[in-house]
């Protein structure tokens, strides 16, 4: 079956950064795009990056544009989210999704 795992999140202090990854298994990783959301509490989740089966399209939130960068890596079935500059309005639980599969998320936390 299919799953999603995140990993990599954790607290950080304003300005600084986190990987997060996302290990892939149940399906064939390298046909398939794959998205990177977060939800904060009280909000609606929302998109935050998103790259292509090839890894060579990629798009980002108006807010995390220029700071987070999303690759892949189709050998290790590996998705990841490079987070830089981080800001208090980061915190947020990260999920990794494909068609309709969702990771369980990882809590990231940006405080002082």
């Amino acid at each position: 079956q299919v799953q999603l795992v995140e990993s990599g999140g954790g607290l950080v202090q304003p300005g600084g950064s986190l990987r997060l990854s996302c290990a892939a298994s149940g399906f064939t990783f390298s046909n398939y795009p794959m998205h990177w959301y977060r939800q904060a509490p009280g909000k609606e989740r929302e998109l935050v990056a998103y790259i292509s089966s090839t890894g060579g399209s990629t798009s980002y939130g108006v807010s995390v544009k220029g700071r987070f960068t999303i690759s892949r890596d189709n050998v290790k079935n590996t998705v990841y989210l490079q987070m830089n500059s981080l800001k208090p309005e980061d915190t947020a639980v990260y999920y990794c999704k494909t068609n309709a599969y969702w990771g369980q998320g990882t809590q990231v936390t940006v405080s002082s």
